[in-house]
């Protein structure tokens, strides 16, 4: 029988005054739209005040709301159960400390400037082949995803997985020092909210905060091909870290890629894990997601996990919404294949999802749509027009673009791959539907803050989605 997460003891322990009945918790939630009856509801203040869906979230069967003080007295009279404190972020994370203090599971944490939830999802998938693994939801990786992720690890979990992000210097350090892991991954350093720093080098040491979590003698896992290896390696050198794992093609990497064999829906990878050969599938397209493998392989070797076996976990990827997901559909006169990789952009990012849809042996036209990429400060108009030259490297038979900064690609395009430029995604949206033809390939890739998800969506309502189940891949 499953333990309860959360008892009263446990709250009482650490300092909620509790109104109402309340027993044991099953889970814990911020969103009443996930909750599920038994959980414990956060009132977190975010875009809209927690408290406002107190009452919404006990209706559906809430254990009790975590409420603030301040705020309780304006509840309706009889609302509960409730545990009232303070401030309830904060004893979120007071929630999450605690798991971590009781937890024997064997915890990993995982950031970089690109491919960090992949990774991270690709651990949860490795590390679930050896024992019940526990691992952040979506991009949770914020000063309430973490706390939110540890709160919820079951007690009897074995391996815990935590993605810690970051767009400003300083945020990665209290996250990995409540997260405490035994093994830290840096997946790689890019320009991605480069609007926030000086310099690469800022986020270079941004990202090199993990390590300053890191349990004495635990393990630091760096790109060996980073341009700033050596900077982040000064950064382990500074912490608890007892062991350096680097991965990557570079010959001194001490998990190396010997061949990489890329295909338009998975790769084959050849690697040397720590004087060990692992012949292996990645089940998702581009050379990123394989060399991403690597940082898989190394922090699973850290571990002292058979690299072979965790290798056979990395050909059942597959692709979430967003961020490589392959969806059919049923153009009138035939299908047509959409790679959504909507959720959000970057330089590298963009530059990946290129190579992806260069990739892709296409019955028909290969189709970029590309929206702004966000938080590159004096950077972004340069880096819209260097994406001219990948643009042309994805055999694109027709781009799509919208944004102010990507106007600046749209002047650079040649005449014959011109498909349509538009201020903003909505008004791109029309434009791009009208064009679509069976046995076309859609590429759609921008910021969050673009909307761009947007169009992905109303392809899906205009066509539908194809007879045959959606393939997946990740780009």
């Amino acid at each position: 029988m499953t333990a309860p997460l959360w008892t009263r003891e446990d709250a009482e322990r650490l300092g909620a005054r509790i109104v109402g009945r309340f027993e044991t918790a099953g889970g814990v939630s911020i969103d009443t739209r996930t909750l599920q009856p038994g959980d414990l509801f956060v009132a977190i203040a975010g875009a809209r005040d927690g408290h406002d869906f107190v009452e919404a979230a006990l209706a559906k069967g809430a254990a009790a709301a975590i409420v603030a003080d301040a705020k309780a007295a304006s509840l309706p009279e009889g609302a509960g159960p409730l545990l009232v404190v303070p401030d309830p972020l904060d004893f979120m994370a007071k929630l999450g400390r605690d798991a971590r203090a009781r937890t024997t599971a064997r915890i990993l944490a995982v950031t970089g400037s690109v491919g960090k939830t992949g990774t991270k999802e690709a651990l949860r998938l490795v590390l679930g082949r050896f024992g019940e693994t526990h691992a952040s939801v979506a991009s949770y990786n914020n000063h309430w995803g973490v706390p939110l992720t540890l709160a919820r690890m079951p007690r009897e979990s074995r391996f815990g997985v935590f993605e810690i992000g970051m767009n400003h210097e300083g945020e990665i350090a209290p996250l990995t020092r409540m997260v405490r892991p035994e093994v830290a991954v840096i997946t790689t350093i890019e320009p991605v909210h480069i609007g926030h720093f000086r310099s690469i080098l800022g986020i270079a040491d941004a990202k090199g905060e993990i390590f300053g979590g890191l349990e004495p003698g635990g393990v630091a896992v760096i790109n060996r091909d980073s341009p700033y290896f050596d900077r982040l390696l000064a950064h382990a050198g500074a912490s608890n870290a007892g062991r350096v794992i680097s991965f990557g093609e570079h010959e001194r990497a001490d998990v190396r890629a010997l061949r990489i064999v890329t295909g338009p829906d998975a790769s084959m990878v050849e690697a040397n894990v720590l004087g060990r050969t692992a012949a292996y599938r990645v089940g998702a397209a581009g050379r990123h997601m394989a060399l991403n493998s690597l940082a898989v392989l190394a922090a699973t070797a850290a571990l002292g996990l058979d690299p072979n076996e965790a290798a056979g976990g990395l050909a059942e990827l597959s692709a979430p919404v967003g961020r490589g997901e392959r969806i059919r559909l049923a153009h009138p006169a035939g299908e047509f294949l959409v790679i959504d990789e909507s959720f959000n952009a970057n330089p590298a990012s963009m530059r990946a999802a290129l190579d992806t849809l260069a990739s892709v042996e296409s019955k028909g036209r290969r189709i970029a749509v590309l929206a702004d990429m966000g938080e590159l400060g004096e950077f972004g108009p340069k880096a819209h027009v260097d994406l001219a030259g990948p643009v042309a490297s994805s055999r694109a038979d027709l781009v799509f673009v919208a944004g102010d900064l990507m106007r600046g690609l749209w002047d650079a395009l040649p005449a014959a791959v011109k498909g349509g430029y538009a201020a903003t995604a909505a008004e791109l949206e029309p434009i791009l539907l009208e064009a679509v033809r069976p046995g076309d390939t859609v590429m759609v890739k921008g910021s969050k803050f673009t909307q761009v998800s947007k169009i992905v969506g109303a392809l899906k309502n205009r066509y539908g989605q194809a007879a045959a189940a959606a393939t997946t891949g990740r780009g």
